[in-house]
């Protein structure tokens, strides 16, 4: 039985980076061979040298909405915190609201004096509200006025530049959280990889924040994962297909593009142009079908995600490639360093 104690390792609590670093490639680079566990140092822009002319790196090009917004409960004042997680419908939301016992059907909220409202329709799943919003004009243009970016708890300052918590190559609005790997690249660092005859495919995965969600059971086979829609064009299905056709390793930048083409593709490891909803839970014991290497930031004790890495690289070399890192003083989560899995 895996358990989800077999995960867990001690973190020092000033290593959780608490912003980004100035330079976006400036961050470290823990590169870790998967096979044998050797680990070597560098800086994240030296990542060039570790990806050959033909391999195909694959980014999630999904952008993060300003999905927080602080308002003030009908008739009473009481301030009231509503995430955004997933659009239902034109209008509707499912959210996840604080305090949630105040928030029952028929209560309502009134944001920046009433530019913009919400209702709640019903209680969802694990006390999560679908709530129905009402105001004038464009909903987007109104919550990007309104709303904060959804940064996870661990997080405790304020983000000066909301840009710093999207990729620079974020497209398609839709996610509550980062795909944090990607914030390491630049436009600069991206063409050098181009230039070099490195094949950049986009794929899109919103991140819900169930990808963060704690294991709770104690046998990780019983979490369950929640849903998040991915899209994939037949253009850039047809680079990754090419690049494992020819002997060149698929390199997926975070967890979300793995679990994004390890869902999409067949038994015999090919993409075709497609979309829809994934559950898939990555753990050790899984048959990659696509990935051959991974670029992934530093994840929490007993998280699905460090679960994911462990089933590429093997449980014991990822504690110790985690060892090494907090001996190294490296920065964890979604503003830390990353590691490049070879």
């Amino acid at each position: 039985m895996l358990k989800k104690e077999d995960f867990y390792f001690d973190l020092p609590q000033e290593l959780i980076a608490q912003a980004p670093l100035a330079d976006r490639s400036g961050s470290r680079l823990l590169v870790l061979d998967k096979k044998t566990g050797e680990i070597r140092h560098h800086i994240f822009r030296e990542i060039v040298d570790f990806i050959n002319p033909g391999d195909c790196l694959v980014i999630n090009d999904t952008k993060v909405i300003p999905a927080r917004l602080i308002g003030e409960k009908e008739g009473t004042g009481a301030k009231i915190e509503i995430l955004l997680l997933k659009r239902k419908e034109n209008d509707v939301w499912e959210t996840l609201v604080k305090p949630g016992k105040k928030m029952r059907p028929g209560a309502e909220v009134v944001f920046g004096e009433g530019i913009l409202r919400a209702k709640v329709l019903e209680v969802a799943e694990e006390g999560n509200r679908l709530i129905k919003f009402y105001y004038e004009g464009i909903f987007e243009e109104i919550l990007d006025r309104l709303g904060q970016m959804p940064l996870p708890p661990y997080i405790t300052h304020q983000l000066a530049d909301k840009e710093r918590y999207q990729t620079v190559y974020a497209k398609h609005s839709g996610s509550a959280a980062a795909p944090t790997a990607g914030l390491h690249f630049t436009p600069e660092l991206l063409r050098k990889l181009e230039e070099k005859g490195v094949e950049i495919a986009h794929v899109t995965l919103h991140v819900g924040l169930g990808t963060f969600r704690p294991v709770k059971e104690e046998n990780i086979l019983e979490h369950h994962m929640h849903s998040e829609f991915y899209r994939i064009e037949a253009s850039e299905a047809e680079k990754i297909n090419r690049a494992k056709e020819e002997g060149h390793r698929v390199i997926c930048v975070g967890t979300t593009s793995c679990r994004t083409v390890e869902s999409a593709a067949d038994e015999a490891g090919r993409l075709t142009e497609c979309s829809g909803w994934t559950d898939i839970f990555i753990y050790p014991g899984y048959q990659f079908k696509v990935l051959d290497c991974l670029i992934t930031n530093f994840h929490l004790p007993e998280s699905t995600l460090i679960m994911l890495v462990s089933a590429l690289v093997g449980r014991e070399h990822v504690l110790a490639a985690y060892e090494e890192a907090i001996k190294e003083r490296y920065r964890f989560f979604s503003f830390g360093d990353a590691m490049l899995v070879i």
